[in-house]
């Protein structure tokens, strides 16, 4: 019995598939030797028994392990595993619990391993099992299934059941936590750590509609002062860590409802729900952080940064005309002479 992690490439499923198979086969020899023992089978009953339930699980790991492409021999095994249970029901005279249960158990194990159309075709080789199994026997039926049975049934309905589960809800978790880390991926830039453009300007459209009409917002455009001549003298690495750096900085003095992101290249955004005085405060501290600054595989590198800040549009739930209002605050602080703040009367700092 098998079952597969659609998230694995397919050329280790047999490593994946050999415990459950052991637990499977081994599991359904109970019902089918307490069938052979109630009708006196004769020792080749037993021996296909102890082939089928012990020993082929093995011999598939084997088989995949050492073959030049594990995919296809497993491929073939996991067929293989429903031909032989087929062979197992007329072998118990079709006695009907445990015959029902191999029969579901290997085909929705099929499902399980995430390869389409699996299970189809595994129904054909159960049925070619079932054919072929029942030539020793001439068909014999004895659909009866004593107390006995039923009891040797319980374990593989129970145990193989709540393993299978198991291994489901935990390819279930695992997929959940992949899909977070890609949604977290799409919306967070990789270098600095900010929101991406895109989630950021989301973000600040609907910061920008759930405002009340009177409250205070304000909007820090950041931009590092001469970023192509630290590209230029001292190389792109050095360009990363300087952004990684101040994405840290950032990231560092945001509190509840600011939004910051990273617009491209060297520009950063950072949204607060604040008047432009307290925005001019918090682009201070960032200002400072930055020009302190020191990297030791550049140790002659002094960083500084020019920020504009704008208030919140009247009447503008889309961001464009704030960032166009930073922008223009922004280059006044580039025209005043670099490493400062534009945008909010009586300030051009540093003081």
């Amino acid at each position: 019995m098998s079952i597969g992690n659609t998230g694995d490439p397919l050329r280790h499923l047999y490593r994946r598939t050999y415990g459950l198979r052991v637990l499977g086969m081994g599991l359904g020899a109970l019902p089918i030797a307490t069938v052979l023992h109630q009708r006196g089978a004769g020792w080749p009953a037993w021996a296909w028994m102890v082939l089928v339930c012990l020993a082929w699980p093995h011999l598939a790991y084997v088989a995949a392990r050492g073959a030049g492409d594990p995919a296809m021999v497993e491929r073939r095994n996991l067929l293989a595993d429903s031909f032989l249970a087929g062979t197992c029901v007329p072998l118990m005279h079709f006695n009907l619990l445990p015959s029902a249960v191999l029969v579901a158990v290997v085909a929705a194990d099929k499902v399980t391993t995430g390869i389409r159309g699996l299970w189809l075709r595994s129904l054909a080789w159960t049925a070619a099992g079932v054919a072929l199994g029942g030539l020793p026997t001439g068909f014999a039926i004895a659909p009866v299934s004593t107390m006995p049975v039923v009891i040797a049934s319980l374990p593989i309905l129970v145990i193989h059941t709540l393993v299978v589960s198991v291994i489901s809800y935990t390819l279930v978790r695992q997929v959940q936590r992949q899909n977070l880390r890609l949604k977290e991926l799409a919306h967070t830039d990789p270098l600095t750590g900010l929101h991406t453009r895109r989630h950021w300007e989301q973000g600040v459209a609907t910061m920008l509609s759930t405002l009340q009409p009177d409250a205070q917002a304000s909007l820090l455009l950041i931009d590092l002062d001469d970023f192509k001549v630290v590209n230029d003298s001292h190389g792109h690495p050095v360009g990363d860590d300087v952004l990684r750096a101040i994405g840290v900085i950032v990231r560092e003095r945001l509190g509840d409802g600011r939004l910051a992101g990273r617009l491209g290249g060297d520009e950063i955004a950072l949204a607060l729900p604040v008047e432009a005085s307290r925005a001019a405060t918090v682009a201070e501290a960032i200002r400072a952080d930055i020009e302190g600054l020191r990297f030791p595989q550049a140790p002659g590198l002094r960083c500084t940064v020019s920020i504009g800040i704008a208030p919140r549009p009247v009447g503008a739930p889309a961001p464009r005309l704030w960032i166009e209002a930073a922008d223009r605050a922004l280059y006044g602080a580039k025209d005043a002479g670099r490493n400062r703040i534009g945008g909010v009367p009586g300030q051009s700092l540093p003081a």
